[in-house]
């Protein structure tokens, strides 16, 4: 008998976990996620190459001299390069999803 009242209780509950992808909690505050990356406001000072410890920071040079170019798969998230840039072009971010089938994507320019 306990057993039927224990089934019944649970049949009528509802459900206890998040249906994702279609619903999507919001991480919390201090959620380390994907970096992001304004080039306007780098000045190619390769600081955040220095100090990154996973070497997923490498420069590059294009037509305005040197930037960094982020790799994704390598990242650590400790965001050194975040507290070390001086001109705060490097964002934290909140994205958490970061799968693909392609190693590009998950470069930042």
């Amino acid at each position: 008998m306990r057993m039927l009242r224990d089934v019944l209780w649970n049949l009528f509950k509802g459900r206890a976990t998040v249906m994702y992808p279609e619903e999507r909690g919001s991480p919390p505050d201090n959620f380390r996620g994907r970096l992001g990356f304004n080039r306007d406001e780098c000045i190619g000072c390769g600081l955040c190459h220095r100090v990154c410890p996973a070497s997923a920071i490498e420069m590059e040079n294009d037509g305005r001299g040197a930037r960094p170019v982020f790799h994704i798969e390598r990242c650590i998230y400790c965001y050194l390069c975040i507290e070390v840039c001086p001109t705060k072009a490097i964002k934290p971010g909140k994205e958490y999803a970061v799968v693909t089938s392609r190693k590009s994507d998950l470069v930042v320019r």
